[in-house]
């Protein structure tokens, strides 16, 4: 009934999102999902969805990426991430082989996205990690406001970035070494 990125961000944003709700508020959700071939070694299968309430429309966003963020997630052995409430500060999450802890970003607040995935990579000490992130646009909540990864792949429908900047969330940081089953 609901089948890959697009499907399972649209069953959890009618589920989990109460009507009315402003989308700036800690009660919106964002729903980073992968789809049933994300992260298979064929061309087309580094694809995820992103939902949530847009502060554009107040409806729903659905925003689609490529590149190698989504491949990386599943190799990581997640097949989404679900972001909700507000942190107290600037954050970044870093997700990798089954784990996933919030770390702080303030020092990359205010930080280009290139700023932020050298930053990011440098600390954890692998050039290898994927990122999913947010500019000084998505920060300052910018209703069009993308959420970029590669550097070179938007997630631009909706104004999800702003989203992710409400959340106080800079970051999506993805590595993983296991197989997609």
């Amino acid at each position: 009934k609901y089948i890959g990125g697009a499907g399972f961000s649209t069953y959890f944003m009618i589920n989990e999102i109460k009507p009315g709700i402003e989308p700036f508020s800690p009660e919106n959700k964002i729903f980073f999902m992968t789809g049933p071939c994300t992260g298979y070694p064929f061309s087309g299968s580094g694809r995820h969805c992103i939902g949530c309430k847009s502060p554009e429309t107040f409806g729903y966003a659905k925003s689609e990426s490529g590149g190698f963020w989504a491949a990386e997630l599943r190799h990581a052995g997640f097949d989404g991430i679900i972001v909700e409430g507000k942190a107290d500060k600037p954050v970044y999450l870093w997700v990798h082989d089954g784990e996933a802890e919030i770390r702080t970003a303030s020092h990359i607040w205010g930080k280009t996205t290139k700023e932020t995935q050298d930053t990011i990579r440098n600390e954890l000490g692998d050039q290898h990690v994927r990122l999913a992130m947010i500019g000084p646009g998505g920060e300052n909540m910018v209703r069009f406001a993308c959420i970029i990864n590669d550097l070179r792949e938007a997630a631009g429908r909706g104004g999800t970035g702003a989203i992710m900047g409400s959340k106080n969330l800079k970051a999506i940081a993805v590595r993983g070494d296991s197989r997609v089953e």
